[in-house]
């Protein structure tokens, strides 16, 4: 009887320690789903839950392999952006004209260019703005174009004029430094006379006169051969308005004087003076109304033969 007791104790005691110890086994198919972050109400995964083992370092986005090296990228630069293309320089205007042996302006060989045309010319300038600015702003009414022979000491003094007679489109020329017979000076004189002021135009405007004309149209062939050598057209005049002669100072003397001398082709001499000024806009549009043009000078044919 105490040996049953006993073994029925010991048997007890076996089954007691086993269950303690007893773990239980899940299928993998429960263990995923134990995993998985429980749905809200509306059936959609709550981000906010994540597994206890995941850390804030875990669930950040990967970072690029340089990155993560302690390397820095360098941002990518912009697409180089097509080269603009040069600026094209304006052309040349078509050589229409020519000067004949009396220095009238005459259509150039083949060219169909009209005949009854005038050639504006102002000479020993620049001198004052307001006077020069009138002639400029008459011009530019009449779209006409003129030639502005200027002496190099009226340059010297007063650039900023000549700076103005280039930005409006108008056509410097040549009237040697001094206002002096050119005739009756040495060749060495001469050569500095005209030298001179081709240098001093072209450092104020870039660009070194092309027609030369001698003070008081006075001239031999030292002067002419200079004048080719620096590039220049040699002109005198074939109109010229008697406005620098006494009696002439008033504007419709200076008008009845070219008037009287109009032709084909007239290179009419004008100088800045006040009554020229004046004068101009009733000139030009006389001229125009007996059917004349008024020549660029940029379309006379300046090759010197």
């Amino acid at each position: 009887m105490k040996m049953k007791l006993i073994a029925s104790m010991l048997i007890l005691s076996l089954a007691v320690g086993c269950g303690g110890n007893t773990e239980t086994k899940q299928s993998p198919q429960t263990a995923e789903k134990q995993a998985q972050p429980q749905a809200g109400a509306g059936g959609t995964a709550d981000p906010s839950s994540k597994t206890p083992d995941q850390t804030p370092e875990q669930s950040a986005p990967a970072k690029p392999a340089d990155q993560a090296a302690g390397q820095v990228t360098a941002p990518e630069k912009p697409a180089e952006q097509p080269a603009s293309p040069a600026p094209q320089q304006a052309e040349a205007p078509q050589v229409l004209y020519t000067m004949n042996k009396i220095y009238s302006i005459v259509p150039k060989e083949g060219s169909d260019a009209p005949k009854k045309v005038v050639l504006l010319t102002f000479d020993d300038g620049p001198k004052e703005k307001e006077l020069l600015t009138s002639i400029l702003d008459t011009l530019d009414k009449h779209k006409a174009k003129a030639i502005f022979f200027v002496n190099g000491y009226r340059v010297k003094a007063n650039p900023d004029l000549l700076t103005l007679i280039h930005e409006r489109g108008q056509v410097i020329g040549n009237h040697s430094w001094d206002h002096i017979d050119l005739k009756k000076q040495t060749n060495e004189k001469i050569d500095q006379q005209i030298a001179d002021v081709q240098k001093a135009v072209k450092e104020i405007t870039g660009t070194a006169p092309k027609f030369f004309r001698p003070p008081h149209g006075s001239s031999n062939e030292h002067v002419k051969n200079k004048a080719k050598e620096e590039g220049m057209l040699f002109m005198n005049w074939s109109n010229g308005s008697r406005d620098w002669e006494k009696g002439y100072d008033k504007p419709e003397k200076v008008i009845a004087s070219v008037m009287e001398q109009l032709g084909p082709g007239s290179n009419i001499l004008m100088h800045e003076l006040p009554w020229t000024a004046e004068a101009l806009d009733s000139l030009l549009t006389q001229l125009k109304e007996k059917g004349y043009g008024f020549v660029d000078p940029n379309t006379i044919d300046t090759t010197v033969k």
